[in-house]
């Protein structure tokens, strides 16, 4: 087993062990994202310790597709949220992952995000979500890499967000300028 693993496993077994021993201490409030529009469809995300992203739109809807869709940023984090807690996971089990992948791919209908009048019914978000994690291990049954990948799968915030209805409060704060 390497260092690396056995760091990750055991630094989720304490934190595991903690939070169970101090579960006051468990809920908190996530670091917000704060996007403001640079120009043209571009908007740039400001998030935690410097942590910054861009999108753009496609030119087909006006933008200058310089940067990622936040469709496709929905679908890079449920993916790298996956594939991190299958690292976890696997770490915790002392099993060294020799290949990971996970690919996340949804399908949708433009006519919902841009209010289409033959878009009834159509929502503006993917229309369904396929998840496929492709993981090996030299010594690992497929039974348990099955297990790691059903366990990250169940865990992920992000998977858990978009099959759970998650209340949102909005708040706008519209000024003539």
């Amino acid at each position: 087993m390497t260092d690396e693993l056995q760091r990750v496993g055991h630094a989720v077994r304490d934190a595991r062990e903690y939070l169970t021993a101090h579960p006051d201490e468990a809920a908190y409030i996530d670091s917000p994202a704060i996007a403001r529009l640079e120009s043209g469809l571009r908007v740039s995300v400001q998030g935690p310790d410097g942590a910054l992203v861009s999108t753009d739109m496609p030119a087909s809807v006006g933008g200058g597709g310089s940067d990622a869709s936040p469709g496709w940023l929905m679908r890079a984090a449920h993916a790298s949220c996956i594939a991190t807690l299958v690292a976890m996971r696997a770490a915790e089990e002392g099993v060294q992952l020799t290949q990971l992948e996970v690919n996340v791919a949804s399908d949708s209908d433009d006519r919902g995000i841009l209010a289409a009048t033959t878009a009834d019914g159509v929502p503006p978000g993917p229309i369904r979500t396929r998840v496929r994690i492709a993981l090996a291990a030299d010594g690992a049954s497929q039974e348990a890499l099955h297990l790691i990948a059903t366990w990250a799968w169940q865990h992920c915030p992000v998977d858990d967000a978009m099959r759970r209805a998650v209340p949102v409060t909005v708040e706008i704060d519209a000024s003539a300028g």
